[in-house]
């Protein structure tokens, strides 16, 4: 006997846009996410950063149509498939005179298009995220997950940082860490890596401007860093980074000098024999 109840609804994105009198057809939904040859960092994804970044495309059609519509949804990465809405911008056509022999911009202004959405509105992209640009029939088609003021994750203080490897690619991804990213972008410092399964320790530093925060992005990014031992590690074994748990050591002032944190580096290798029974091969 079939049930009588009513199927749960399903908010999409497409009922937003048609609440808004905007027609899919008329809308580019785009993916950003933070990389080092985009937008590197929240603290990076300004709204002129954003733009910019946004407006120059290839010039040979692929994720962006050859024409492309209108309306132009900018959304940021968040965890898993998450992402959230930064702004909408009003495409006005190509700026023909900037076109090169690879590259074309496009004429874009920021919108009031969903403007009470702007960093409330929180949908989940499809399962093929390396396509990070979407026509809008297909985007409509995306739920949401919510629409809400991102709740801020608070800084617990350098001394009690203490994450697994998926809380830090949560928080490397997430709006709500943004307190996260200044307090560890602010500064240089000596961190550690154990893993949880054979309790071997790796001593790393975060130097000069890269910082705390550019060299855990890194981690997050990749499971490794560039480290010799790590990369052998997860190269036999991708799921690897899983185990790890990350805490920080020390923490250094922007200005202080680089001697200085590699002399510290060099102590907590030896007094944490990180490199006779770790992961540190010098």
């Amino acid at each position: 006997m079939g049930s009588d109840l009513p199927k749960p609804f399903t908010l999409t994105l497409g009922d937003v846009l048609h609440a808004a009198g905007i027609e899919a057809t008329d809308v580019l939904v785009i993916r950003h996410t933070y990389k080092p040859d985009g937008l590197t960092s929240p603290a990076d994804a300004t709204p002129e950063a954003v733009l910019a970044y946004t407006r120059v495309q290839h010039l040979k059609p692929g994720k962006i149509p050859a024409v492309p519509p209108r309306w132009w949804l900018i959304f940021m990465a968040e965890a898993g498939r998450r992402c959230r809405l930064l702004t909408v911008y009003d495409n006005s056509g190509e700026a023909l005179e900037e076109r090169t022999d690879t590259r074309r911009s496009f004429n874009l202004h920021e919108s009031d298009a969903l403007a009470s959405l702007h960093g409330r509105l929180l949908i989940e992209w499809s399962k093929d995220p390396v396509n990070w640009a979407k026509r809008g029939p297909a985007g409509a088609k995306f739920p949401v997950v919510e629409i809400a003021d991102p709740q801020v994750v608070e800084f617990p203080g350098y001394d009690k940082v203490l994450l697994s490897y998926a809380q830090l690619r949560q928080m490397v991804g997430d709006s709500r860490y943004t307190k996260w990213h200044a307090a560890l972008g602010a500064v240089q410092g000596v961190y550690l890596i154990a893993d949880t399964a054979t309790g071997k320790l790796y001593v790393g530093k975060a130097d000069g401007g890269e910082r705390i925060w550019g060299r855990w992005t890194t981690y997050a990014r990749d499971g490794h860093g560039g480290n010799v031992e790590m990369r052998e590690l997860v190269g036999r074994d991708p799921n690897q980074p899983g185990r790890y748990l990350l805490s920080i050591l020390r923490v250094f002032g922007p200005q202080v000098p680089q001697s200085e944190v590699d002399a510290a580096e060099a102590h907590f290798k030896s007094a944490l024999l990180s490199r006779k029974h770790g992961l540190n091969r010098n």
